[in-house]
């Protein structure tokens, strides 16, 4: 499918669940420009738990540094759930700190927050990309709170785990109903990926224990996605 934004329609994929159960998760990408094929083989993880998940395209690259496609984006999520539809807002490495923008703003995009967020091997001392806020500075302000799961891999080099747990900490002193993941693994690893170094970009690892802890972080994402 594709979504509006601006002048435009970019590319978005919808993974369909067999449950077809009302709930929906809108997963972002990282920072490179339009990489939403990095993050499929965990959407289709999280699909096959129940979920129908919405990976969208959007560019890092922009004057905006992509606010207007992740905001649009989000738009069209909202819109494709319908009003009884539960969503979830859920990111990988820069597209995590994006998630916990929107939950840390419960005004963000004139629309509802989302039922949860889900942070992926996210690094939170840097501005969300969708709010311009650095999301550690902003928790003190933050009224409506929403569950936030983190998962953030013990052996990644791009963005250490101390980044996510520094965040996990301070929800929780804050009273957040927070909790962390820490598999042992690499930034690209949490996704069940390896990083392909002729193709410069993340893919569907061929090795068994990678691919199971994707399908833990995409049950991690599930689980929350899931109605009480």
């Amino acid at each position: 499918m594709s979504y509006p934004t601006g002048g435009e329609h970019k590319s978005l994929d919808v993974y369909n669940s067999p449950r077809g159960d009302g709930v929906y998760v809108l997963l972002w990408h990282g920072v490179g420009p339009d990489e939403r094929g990095e993050v499929s083989p965990l959407a289709r993880d999280i699909a096959a738990s129940g979920p129908t998940v919405l990976v969208p395209d959007w560019r890092s690259d922009t004057p905006d540094v992509g606010r207007a496609h992740l905001t649009d984006s989000l738009r069209f999520a909202r819109e494709f759930a319908g009003a009884s539809g539960r969503l979830v807002v859920a990111g990988w490495s820069a597209g995590a700190g994006a998630a916990l923008g929107v939950a840390l703003d419960p005004g963000f995009c004139d629309g509802p927050p989302p039922a949860a967020v889900v942070g992926i091997a996210g690094g939170y001392r840097r501005p969300a990309r969708t709010t311009g806020v650095v999301p550690l500075d902003a928790l003190g302000g933050t009224t409506a709170r929403v569950p936030v799961r983190l998962v953030h891999g013990t052996r990644d080099a791009a963005v250490p785990v101390e980044s996510s747990r520094e965040l996990h900490e301070a929800l929780l002193a804050r009273g957040w109903d927070a909790s962390l993941s820490e598999p042992v693994t690499d930034h690209a690893g949490v996704l069940g990926c390896v990083y392909d170094p002729g193709a410069g970009r993340c893919v569907q690892a061929a090795d068994a224990a990678v691919r199971a802890v994707g399908r833990a972080t995409a049950e991690v994402v599930a689980a929350v996605a899931r109605p009480a």
